[in-house]
């Protein structure tokens, strides 16, 4: 994974004026503290009230409330030059460190009990406390659920909903896409330290999301994209969102621990269903076998967050019913796509159901792709758009 990543903002300007760093490195002291986690991190805020009076604690009233030698000896003797890394970032233009104390810390983050005690955010702070709808999905998905993704996002995002997801491959940068093509906002929750983009392709993509919303952490800057910081990111893009919309997913998907966490934070979970033949449709069918909500239009979306969402807001739009195959098409064209619906076919499919040859399908199947009514899959499986 390691290698696929890169440096990010290594040519940002620095503040016009740096920001006071006393009580943050007092924070950065205790994050990068070994064996002190997000919960003992919280237990100690409760107990002493900032992160300045646990450092100032006695040792053996730190140790008493669970605390190891190792960690005690990490809070006398810091790890400077994480704790300066971190602080020099923190110092360039669009980048901030907040905590758990900030006026800027979204609520609903706050429920989860394992909430991090700080964020790293590259972008519009602000935007963490706007509602948010996550979208997640396969990052192989076919180019109907990647379009899909990236309707739902620009209608939804339209709407006044912050799109929240994780800047992976396949659905999250297509989602990610629609909300930049609305105007709208969007928020990129990392695996990595915000120095890096990972994967490294989404580097532009990156750039539009901090120009546009905002890129978050929890990982110090330097660290790596490793596999295990993935599935625990996932608990930060559903517990920043109202509710957690999956558009593909098949049944061993990463997608789906991003579910399981909504349901454990008691948030909305939605799933779009597609063809019992296609195994992307799977973990979709699953969940909504499990009790999500299925969705056919952004109204379905709408209907249940719009109370959740606050007053204020406008989530009135929808998505429009498939519209009807253009009138410029012949006959056998239209023919054919009536033959398609909106499940995945093959040619030989369609040969079979339409009476043409081998030839004349692959013939009007190139048409119909160029001007945008069909797409292709990996295996010869096609699909009609909406």
């Amino acid at each position: 994974m390691a290698a696929d990543s890169q440096l990010y903002w290594d040519t940002m300007p620095a503040h016009p004026q740096a920001p006071d760093t006393s009580q943050l490195t007092d924070w950065l002291t205790l994050y990068h503290a070994p064996h002190l986690g997000a919960v003992s991190f919280r237990q100690l805020l409760a107990r002493f009230g900032t992160a300045a009076a646990v450092r100032a604690a006695e040792p053996d009233a730190l140790r008493h409330l669970g605390l190891s030698q190792h960690t005690l000896d990490a809070l006398n003797q810091p790890d400077r030059s994480a704790i300066e890394r971190d602080l020099d970032w923190a110092q360039q233009a669009g980048n901030r460190i907040i905590t758990c104390h900030d006026p800027l810390w979204p609520p609903l983050l706050e429920q989860l009990p394992d909430a991090p005690p700080l964020l790293y955010v590259h972008g519009d702070a602000g935007l963490l406390r706007e509602p948010q709808l996550a979208m997640v999905g396969s990052r192989n998905p076919t180019p109907v659920g990647q379009r899909t993704a990236r309707d739902f996002a620009r209608y939804l995002g339209a709407t006044g909903l912050v799109i929240t997801s994780g800047l992976a491959l396949g659905i999250d940068a297509a989602s990610h896409q629609g909300a930049l093509d609305a105007g709208a906002a969007t928020i990129a929750v990392m695996g990595t330290g915000l120095d890096r983009v990972y994967p490294a392709r989404h580097r532009a993509l990156a750039h539009a999301i901090a120009q546009q919303g905002a890129l978050i952490a929890e990982f110090p800057i330097g660290t790596p994209p490793l596999a295990e910081n993935f599935p625990r990111r996932n608990r930060i893009i559903s517990g920043l969102s109202l509710g957690t919309l999956v558009v593909e997913a098949a049944l061993r998907s990463g997608s789906l621990i991003s579910a399981r966490h909504a349901v454990e934070q008691g948030r909305e979970v939605f799933a779009i269903p597609g063809s019992i033949h296609n195994t992307l449709s799977r973990g979709c069918h699953a969940l909504i076998r499990q009790g999500a909500k299925l969705v056919e239009t952004a109204q379905d979306i709408i209907d249940e967050l719009g109370p959740l969402a606050g007053a204020g807001m406008a989530l009135s739009q929808a998505i429009p019913e498939a519209a009807e195959p253009p009138a410029h098409l012949a006959d056998e064209y239209l023919q054919l796509l009536e033959i398609m619906g909106f499940n995945s076919n093959t040619i030989d499919h369609l040969v079979t159901e339409s009476g043409l040859t081998p030839a004349e399908v692959s013939s009007m199947l190139l048409q119909l792709e160029l001007n945008g009514h069909i797409a292709a899959s990996p295996g010869g499986i096609y699909n009609r758009l909406r």
